[in-house]
This record gives C-alpha cells, sequence and structure tokens, in this order.
C-alpha cells in the first residue's frame, strides 16, 4: 500500500449516562471525552476526531477547543475535526483555529470538512439552506488557499475579499492534512481531488462496496488534475466489547433511538432488528462486536474500498462513559493490531 495504515476514532460528543441511565451534563459530556482521547493516545490509536454539532443529544460546538485540552495532555495521536461544518463557519477563522492547535500538539492537527449532513448549523449562524452547494464550494476553495501558507488573494460572493492577506498563525512544518468528508455525492469527490484534499468516506448505512466508485473515481480525478495521489479513509459507526453479544446488547437500543429521533429530520428509516443485525454483518456498515469481529470486517473492507485509514464513529447517546473507555481500549489494544497483522 502506497499509504501507511492508520487507524482513528471520531465521536460526535453524544451526550453519556451515568450506571443508572441518567443523562449526563453537557459539562461532564465534555469532561470525559477528554478523558477518552487521553485513552485513545495511551492505547496507541493514530487518530482522535469530533464531529462539530449543536443540539441537546450532540453539545460538541466547539470541539477544537476540546481537541486543545487533549492536545496538552498526549504526545503522539493526531487531532481534528470529524467534520467541521466548514458552510456555516468562517474558512479564515477555520485555519486559525486548527493552525493553533497544530501549534499546541507540535504539528498533530488535521481538518476534515463537511457541507453538513445536520444542518443545525445553518439557521444558528445565519445562512440560507438555499445557497447549501454555494456557500461550500467557495469556502473550501479560499481554505485550499489558506492552508498552502503565505499571503492570500481571493474574491467570491460568501464573504469579503482578501487581498494579500497575511493571515496567522503561520504553521510551523508546512500544511496539515485536510480531508474532505463525502456521504454520497460524486461531485464532492471530484471537488476533493480538485482542490488536493484526501478523501474521508463516510460510510453510515448499507453496503460498504457501494463506495468503491468513489475511491477509484478520486484516484482518476486525481490525475486529470495533475496531483499526486492521496489517501482515502473510511468512516463508519460501531461499538466494540468483549463479546458479539455485549456489544450488540448494549448498542442496539441506544442505535434505534438515536435514529429515530433522527428520522423525521434526515429522511432515515427506523431500523428494525432484522435491519439492525444485516447492518452488524458482513454485507453492512455498522462494525459491531468483539475485537476479531470487528477487525476482520475492517480488514475485508478496506482494500475493498482502496482506503488505507479507518475510523471507528464511536459513542451513540446514552451509553455510559465506562462503555466507551472499554471500547476505546478493545480498538487500541486488540482491533488496530489484528486489522495490520491481517492486511500486513
Amino acid at each position: 500500500m502506497q499509504f501507511p495504515l492508520t487507524f482513528g476514532l471520531d465521536t460526535f460528543g453524544d451526550v453519556t449516562h451515568d450506571e443508572d441511565d441518567r443523562p449526563l451534563s453537557h459539562a461532564q459530556t465534555i469532561r470525559d471525552l477528554v478523558e477518552q482521547g487521553v485513552l485513545a493516545d495511551q492505547v496507541g490509536v493514530d487518530f482522535f476526531g469530533i464531529g462539530e454539532h449543536h443540539t441537546d443529544d450532540f453539545p460538541l460546538s466547539a470541539g477544537d477547543v476540546v481537541l486543545g485540552a487533549i492536545a496538552a495532555r498526549t504526545s503522539r495521536i493526531h487531532l481534528g475535526s470529524a467534520v467541521t461544518v466548514l458552510s456555516s463557519d468562517d474558512p479564515v477563522r477555520v485555519f486559525q483555529r486548527y493552525s493553533t492547535l497544530n501549534a499546541i500538539s507540535g504539528g498533530r492537527a488535521e481538518v476534515i470538512l463537511g457541507r453538513g449532513s445536520s444542518i443545525d448549523s445553518f439557521p444558528l449562524f445565519g445562512y440560507d439552506l438555499a445557497d447549501y452547494e454555494e456557500l461550500f464550494e467557495e469556502k473550501a476553495s479560499l481554505f485550499a488557499e489558506l492552508v498552502k501558507g503565505g499571503p492570500v488573494t481571493w474574491q467570491g460572493k460568501t464573504r469579503a475579499s482578501l487581498h494579500n492577506q497575511d493571515v496567522v498563525p503561520h504553521t510551523e512544518f508546512g500544511p496539515f492534512p485536510v480531508w474532505i468528508g463525502v456521504g454520497g455525492s460524486p461531485q464532492s469527490v471530484i471537488r476533493a481531488a480538485r482542490l488536493g484534499f484526501s478523501l474521508m468516506l463516510a460510510i453510515i448505512g448499507g453496503s460498504p462496496l457501494r463506495f468503491a466508485p468513489f475511491s477509484q473515481l478520486f484516484l482518476k480525478a486525481l490525475e486529470r488534475f495533475g496531483r499526486p495521489p492521496l489517501p482515502v479513509g473510511v468512516h463508519s459507526p460501531g461499538h466494540v466489547a468483549v463479546t458479539d453479544e455485549k456489544a450488540r446488547e448494549e448498542f442496539w437500543p441506544r442505535y434505534r433511538e438515536v435514529i429515530r429521533s433522527v428520522s423525521e429530520t434526515r429522511g432515515f428509516a427506523i431500523p428494525t432488528r432484522e435491519s439492525f443485525l444485516h447492518e452488524v454483518g458482513p454485507g453492512g456498515a455498522l462494525y459491531v462486536g468483539s475485537p476479531e469481529t470487528v477487525a476482520q470486517k475492517i480488514a475485508a473492507n478496506l482494500p475493498a474500498l482502496g482506503a488505507t485509514r479507518f475510523d471507528l464513529k464511536y459513542g451513540m447517546g446514552g451509553l455510559s462513559h465506562q462503555a466507551l473507555m472499554t471500547n476505546i481500549e478493545l480498538y487500541g489494544t486488540q482491533v488496530v493490531p489484528r486489522v495490520r497483522e491481517l492486511l500486513e
């Protein structure tokens, strides 16, 4: 493989519950999240990502601040967004926040940019969903200029133009890695290639293999734009516990409830026990089970998708902090080494 195999953990900062199944405060959920990031570093995970959300269930509206706290207590793990909703943010501020994180962490920052599959940030910051596509296109092109370093000149409709503008802080070791998260749009794949960003496939349901053409399209598009090859990653939900039964038992009721709560706004079908068992099986998009089960599934899907990175979106609203810590420990100490063994 041309790129090294890398393994990450992503979270949306879902509100955790205590041992009596009562929801914890947003503040306690965020403090627990810092501990989870520190543990991920200790058990050898390569990347820890926080996805931006703005709701009562997902109170992670300032993930970069939490990542800064994790950076100060870790030495090795890469830290980043998973994703930053660039369409409803300012690219200059996003660049400044992550170049600051890059400084604090000694060059360990990454950014995964997204258009926003959850759109709660649009009304919050006064953006019109009718401008969804134009906002992302313009802001992603500005971000591509910003990460190059040096003074920026840029003109567009969605924010004020920049003329030979110095944007600080400067990065110490050249540009930090930037990915575009893609959930099913070929246009987004081509955009990532055109701008020179890596590709992160967000596969949250159905057969992962239907995304294989996206990896091929990405490689062809990079060639067409005269760019060198760039890595492809996969982001998918899951939960690791000691046995398959325990993992499913912990995850299923939480998963059903979370999907049910977003089904109206997102157009998701409410899962049945049968559909859930299909998703956790070899042909589905959920990585739920014992370390061996999860490792076998990752090892089967990465080569089939032309990918060299896997980020497990761990956690589901209502799980306990302890269950998440166990998940992280098993992922780092058992799943990741086993996948490396199977693939190398």
